[in-house]
């Protein structure tokens, strides 16, 4: 299984541009490139899938244990011809003082040569200490290369070479000038996603050619084949057991507005015996037929104009919510079903099934890993988790207002903000309407669960057809 983590020394150092250009470049050489990303992100994974045309999947040590980052990380690379993964922030940056859920770590768990990307602006001779004190932190990872990246010319990358070669073992895979056309316009949360970017699939196509001419991806590829071979699998795995009764329909807003989805969590609703049905909360004027709704994230304050123009999709998502229908809604879907989302002064109305409002901030109200106990008024069965504590994130610049004093909450906050710094998670009939965002991870499951919700409630509106 070729392998091999793209990190770097520090965040912004462009390892997410290069990674894109990788899976972008190999995957133009005809190659299966399955793209992994750690940490709990979003658009970064856009544009890797994008990239690879494959999806990608996140493996995150906070909320998930490394058995099962083992296991998503073998069954996603199934079928691959090199697995990429993508770090968050620097090499040995993470939450925990011993480093047990960094970039490192994961290297170590999966056993992941390690390419630093280095942004080797105003740098000559300091870039060898930089390296050499890498490589001494941690013997145990092997960094089997440096591309490096934002460079001032020839005559820069020359030097660089040199001191490189003179001074440290380490091999330089590629090196990447300074160019504008490298660049993905940005916003508060990272990136632009890749399903607002205007030609997101030729501006991909671009740096995946501009990185093939800087990079040797032969070498590279070897790299990712230096992997030692994992250890078989056991031959006898506990087949999951099939969902029973008939599929579920759960409509899925995938638009411009609302594209945060990870992708095994839609992998786990279908396994769960959903059919995913998307539509587009910007141009359809009716909700497709469907047994429960799900919302994700996004930027619904970038498209307020054309999501409250949309008069007919929010009356008919408004009516079949008050009428019982299961939903979940995260974050951007929250704000969507709230009343009104203020942006900038200007108040658009919403769908109004969440009474309160939302308006948009300057900073963030809520960001990071949250702690979220269970009250026992969510409308779905609890977290077979062994603690009964849920462990997710959140990232959100607005808040909700105006709600009333006897609202139900799913969650208490324990770390984090979620609504009000206590609570989470608001429930108004079968909604949940949530500012974290959940992982089936860590024992939450919580795609099983709504799944089952979404089916029981069918199954008692309809009627079991009799057998003839």
């Amino acid at each position: 299984m070729p392998r091999i983590l793209i990190s770097a020394a520090h965040k912004s150092s462009g390892k997410t541009t290069v990674s894109v250009g990788l899976c972008a470049a190999l995957a133009a050489r005809g190659l299966a490139v399955q793209p992994f990303k750690k940490g709990p992100d979003y658009i970064d994974p856009m544009w890797l899938g994008q990239a690879a045309g494959r999806p990608c999947f996140n493996l995150d040590p906070y909320l998930m244990g490394w058995d099962e980052i083992r296991r998503l990380f073998r069954r996603g690379s199934r079928g691959a011809d090199i697995s990429i993964v993508e770090g968050n922030k620097g090499l040995y940056d993470g939450l925990a003082l011993d480093g047990s859920n960094s970039n490192a770590a994961l290297a170590s768990a999966l056993d992941l040569p390690v390419v630093l990307v280095l942004d080797a602006r105003g740098m000559t001779r300091g870039i060898a200490p930089l390296i050499l004190g890498y490589q001494a932190f941690d013997p145990g990872i092997r960094i089997a290369g440096v591309i490096l990246n934002n460079l001032g010319g020839k005559r820069h990358e020359a030097k660089l070479r040199a001191v490189i070669e003179h001074y440290t073992d380490v091999e330089v895979l590629g090196a990447i000038q300074n160019n504008p056309d490298l660049s993905v316009v940005e916003r508060h949360l990272g990136l632009i996603p890749s399903n607002e970017a205007e030609d997101a699939a030729g501006r991909v196509a671009s740096i995946g050619r501009l990185v093939a001419d800087q990079v040797d991806l032969d070498r590279f590829m070897e790299v990712a084949r230096s992997a030692a071979p994992y250890a078989p699998e056991p031959a006898c795995v506990a087949a999951a057991s099939a969902p029973q009764g008939q599929p579920v329909r759960i409509a899925v807003a995938r638009d411009r507005a609302f594209g945060f989805y990870y992708a095994d969590d839609l992998l786990g609703l279908e396994a769960a015996g959903a059919v995913l049905v998307p539509f587009d909360a910007l141009k359809d004027a009716h909700l497709p037929p469907c047994d429960g709704l799900f919302i994700g994230g996004g930027f619904p304050e970038s498209f307020a104009a054309q999501l409250a123009a949309n008069t007919s999709l929010r009356e008919e998502i408004r009516d079949a919510l008050a009428a019982g229908l299961p939903a979940y809604a995260e974050c951007g879907g929250l704000m969507y079903l709230a009343r009104s989302l203020n942006v900038d002064g200007t108040l658009y109305p919403m769908v109004g099934a969440v009474p309160g409002d939302v308006v948009m901030h300057r900073k963030p109200v809520g960001r990071g890993y949250v702690h979220l106990a269970q009250t026992g008024d969510s409308p779905w069965a609890p977290c077979d988790c062994a603690s009964r504590m849920v462990r997710a994130h959140e990232f959100h610049y607005s808040s909700i207002e105006n709600l009333p004093s006897d609202l139900k909450y799913a969650w208490r906050v324990e770390r984090g903000h979620g609504v009000d710094g206590r609570r989470d998670g608001i429930v108004v009939n079968n909604l949940l309407a949530s500012y974290c965002h959940l992982r089936m991870a860590g024992g939450c499951g919580w795609t099983d669960r709504f799944a089952s919700f979404v089916r029981a409630h069918r199954d008692r509106r309809v009627p079991a057809t009799p057998a003839i």
